[in-house]
């Protein structure tokens, strides 16, 4: 059976859920290029809680975790069906403590993208959580123990951003970015390409740019469960690859 890729998405504003722009035009294409998975494990920024939570309903709800956007966002129901079977299969893999949560659901972290990729809502989906209180090394670690569920033809969906930093926004910069968001950004894709998996996990000590580009690991720790479930024989290719707002960057990744 043919091995599911990986993806990391900077998903960035919950408007690109709407318009046809860069972005929403490249997760077509992703999705278009992939195989065509029988459930979709979404790892997303939106999701940030204390201790690992997992999604085991037959049908999660859509949730709109974001305020003072037009009607029309509101308006979008992300009504695929959930998994409880893989869900299950996903708890039984991660080494440390989880739970199953229903309390959350789908979130703009997640449909924003979806809805461009599988407009069809008709593949299975639900959310693992991000531990606010884990380090690095061990959302890494639960990447890597999801890893075997590629051959299941599960996609191992990440959705956050590298650069994320709301408080430094420039309304005005449009497609420009701060030299920090440029400097991080870069240090992250030339240690993906190479394969430095280490020097991300050190990303606090070993790029100074990191204070201002990952102010908190929200929308950073997605991209560690990506690289987890990747493999050495994986090629990787960026998209995506930009700066928005000055202070926001907008890369994706696939291994494949």
């Amino acid at each position: 059976m043919q091995r599911m890729p990986v993806v990391f998405v900077g998903h960035g504003s919950p408007m690109n859920a709407i318009e046809d722009n860069d972005f929403s035009r490249s997760w077509k294409s992703v999705a278009e290029r992939i195989p065509r998975p029988e459930v979709i494990i979404s790892i997303s920024a939106h999701w940030f809680t204390k201790g690992t939570k997992i999604m085991n309903e037959e049908a999660p709800k859509t949730i709109y975790d974001m305020y003072g956007f037009p009607k029309e966002l509101y308006e979008i129901v992300y009504d695929s069906p959930g998994s409880p079977s893989f869900a299950s299969i996903a708890k039984e893999l991660i080494s440390r403590e989880t739970e199953y949560d229903n309390s959350w659901g789908i979130d703009h972290g997640t449909w924003s993208v979806l809805v461009h990729m599988y407009p069809k809502r008709d593949i299975p989906v639900f959310q693992i959580s991000i531990d606010a209180n884990a380090p690095p090394e061990v959302h890494y670690r639960m990447g890597r123990e999801l890893k075997s569920l590629r051959e299941k033809r599960a996609l191992l969906f990440a959705s956050g951003n590298v650069v994320h930093n709301l408080r430094l926004v420039d309304w005005h910069a449009g497609t420009k970015g701060f030299d920090w968001a440029y400097e991080f950004d870069d240090y992250i894709y030339e240690n993906i390409v190479n394969k430095n998996h280490d020097n991300i996990l050190k990303f606090e000590e070993m790029c100074d740019a990191a204070k201002y580009a990952v102010p908190t690991p929200d929308h950073f720790y997605p991209l560690l469960y990506a690289l987890g479930a990747s493999d050495e024989k994986d090629e990787v290719s960026a998209f995506n690859k930009s700066c928005e707002l000055g202070s926001l960057t907008m890369t994706g990744y696939l291994w494949e």
